[in-house]
């Protein structure tokens, strides 16, 4: 599987409001591919195909047609600068939810309005050498973590304000079968909502509903790009594109996994936020065994995704999760199985057409 697009887009910076270079990217990435699109006032990219014909055609018969809306949020958890102290470092505020214990010792870029910086990030405090067993247990809290620019006061001062924003400054990579990446949640969302509407139109499969992908911001912060692009939309089925988890991983009780690597595409039946429609679970792992798609099926103990706003859009939609077990989630290292990855797009681009 070619992963160039999914490593283009992780490595791109976009936490919670400040989304637009992964817009951008998008936009660039899908230029012909769709009949329409328009950002709107959240910064949404929502993007229409017309229904099409076995010949790839669009549909001249298709009046109010039935609308099929999937979701892909582009943010990525990171933090905005909030302070600049005397001595040049940069104090943080959280755009999403951090694990501290996943913190310590990270290299970072700011990004300003005049080109991103490289920096570190640490908590404050004792180094090893110095500091005592209960300093060595303490696990600090996000608000004590600064970063280091390597510059003067002054010099710093110059190039940030407040408002700047700071993302994990980490490669992806490949291991084995996976693939490894800061911003897989949900980067990789977004490249499946490209690469399924790709091959429908390579394989000028016939459609009658309007496929509309909306990549979506500020999940991260509460679903809130979602909701205002489906209240626009008014979609009359929904699928939420994201990561779940794959704890299938030391430490973690089985019954606690919530998906396995390698054992498919994961079709969402809950989480905090909302229930997925049952019966349109129950026509997907139709579908996924029709085309002997390999998949499992996951609930959530925690935790939220635009599926939600989907659902629940002004008269409310039919709305199912469609996800990947990715491990590791809000990590630099995030890992998700491609077979997984191909599953899914599979499963999209054999699921999409059958929708009337």
């Amino acid at each position: 599987m070619n992963t160039d697009l999914l490593k283009r887009l992780c490595e791109t910076p976009g936490v919670p409001g400040r989304e637009e270079r992964v817009r951008a990217l998008i936009e660039k990435e899908i230029k012909g591919l769709f009949d329409e699109t328009s950002v709107d006032a959240m910064g949404n990219l929502i993007c229409r195909r017309h229904p099409r014909t076995a010949s790839g055609t669009k549909s001249k018969n298709a009046k109010n047609p039935t609308k099929v809306m999937l979701a892909s949020h582009m943010d990525e958890i990171g933090f905005y600068v909030s302070h600049i102290s005397d001595k040049g470092y940069l104090h943080l505020n959280p755009a999403g939810g951090f694990d501290t214990r996943n913190l310590f010792s990270r290299r970072v870029l700011v990004c300003t309005d005049n080109g991103d910086l490289k920096g570190v990030m640490n908590p404050g405090g004792r180094p090893i050498h110095i500091s005592s067993p209960e300093d060595r247990k303490k696990v600090p809290e996000a608000k004590e973590f600064y970063v280091d620019l390597g510059m003067t006061d002054t010099q710093v001062k110059k190039a940030v304000k407040v408002g700047d924003y700071v993302v994990m400054d980490e490669p992806a990579i490949e291991i084995g079968d996976k693939f490894v990446s800061k911003a897989i949640d949900n980067r990789f969302a977004c490249w499946l909502g490209i690469e399924c509407v790709k091959e429908i139109a390579k394989k000028k499969t016939a459609h009658s509903a309007e496929i509309i992908v909306a990549f979506t911001t500020q999940e991260e912060v509460g679903l809130r790009g979602a909701k205002t692009a489906a209240h626009a939309v008014q979609p009359d089925y929904g699928i939420g594109l994201d990561v779940t988890l794959a704890c299938d991983t030391p430490g973690v009780p089985g019954e606690e996994a919530v998906t396995r690597q390698g054992e498919g595409v994961a079709l969402h039946i809950m989480d905090r936020s909302f229930i997925s429609d049952f019966e349109m679970i129950n026509d997907i792992e139709k579908c996924a065994k029709k085309h002997r798609i390999k998949h499992q099926r996951s609930i959530l103990a925690a935790g939220g995704q635009d599926g939600a706003a989907l659902q629940q859009a002004v008269a409310g939609a039919r709305a199912v999760g469609l996800t990947v077990g990715t491990r590791y989630i809000h990590t630099v290292t995030e890992m998700i199985d491609t077979r997984d990855l191909k599953a899914a797009l599979d499963l999209l681009v054999a699921y999409l057409p059958t929708l009337k």
